[in-house]
C-alpha cells in the first residue's frame, strides 16, 4: 500500500480559504452565497484520524472525537446486520473547489452545482465530521438510499451516536436531499456513551 495514503491530507488555514472562496465567487458562486443559504464558513481541523478505507478504496478521516463515534456506530450496526459503508469523509476547501471546477468543466451551471454541493469553504466536509454513507445494494450519493435497511437504521440510531442527518428534504439551506450525509455533533441528549 502507498505509505503516503496512511498521512491526513493537506488541510487548509484561514489564508488559503479565503483565496479559495475568492475564486470560488470569481467562477459564479454568489458573494452573498453563505448569508443567502444560512451557512458559515468552515474551518479545516488540526488533526485528523484515519477511519479505514471508502468503497473506493481510499483512506478516509475525521476528527478524532467523530472517528471515535463512528468506530462505535459501525461496529454497533454490524452487530444488528446493517452493513454502512463509507462513501467520503474529510474534505478540504481546495479539494471541493476541484470539484465545482470539474463539474463546470462538464457544462453544469453553478446555480446546478450549488443545488448539489455547497461552495468551497461552506462544505460541512471541511469540518472533518461528516460521513457521506451508503450499503451493499446501493448506488453511492443516490437518494434511493433512503429506501436501504441501512438507512432506516440509521434514521433510529444514528443521533445515539451523535450523527445526524443534514440536508432533509426542504432543508434551508437550499442543497439538494441527502439521506447519505450525516453529520456528527459534539455530545447531545440521548447520545450513547
Amino acid at each position: 500500500m502507498n505509505p503516503i495514503a496512511h498521512e491526513p491530507p493537506a488541510r487548509c488555514n484561514a489564508t488559503q480559504r479565503r483565496c479559495i472562496v475568492a475564486t470560488a465567487h470569481a467562477l459564479g458562486v454568489p458573494h452573498d452565497y453563505g448569508r443567502s443559504r444560512g451557512l458559515l464558513l468552515v474551518r479545516e481541523p488540526e488533526r485528523l484520524t484515519a477511519i479505514g478505507l471508502d468503497v473506493h478504496g481510499r483512506m478516509q478521516w475525521l476528527v478524532p472525537r467523530a472517528a471515535a463515534a463512528w468506530k462505535r456506530m459501525h461496529a454497533t450496526a454490524r452487530d444488528e446486520g446493517i452493513v454502512l459503508e463509507v462513501v467520503s469523509a474529510f474534505r478540504s476547501a481546495e479539494y471541493q473547489l476541484g470539484i465545482l471546477r470539474r463539474k463546470l468543466e462538464r457544462g453544469l451551471t453553478i446555480e446546478e452545482i450549488l443545488r448539489v454541493s455547497a461552495a468551497p469553504g461552506y462544505s460541512e466536509h471541511h469540518s472533518g465530521r461528516v460521513l457521506d454513507l451508503t450499503t451493499p445494494g446501493y448506488e453511492p450519493l443516490e437518494e434511493v438510499f433512503e429506501q436501504s435497511a441501512a438507512f432506516a437504521w440509521l434514521e433510529h440510531n444514528a443521533a445515539a451516536f451523535g450523527f445526524h442527518l443534514s440536508y432533509p428534504r426542504g432543508n434551508p439551506h437550499g442543497i439538494a436531499y441527502e439521506p447519505w450525509h450525516w453529520c456528527w455533533h459534539p455530545r447531545r441528549r440521548n447520545q450513547r456513551p
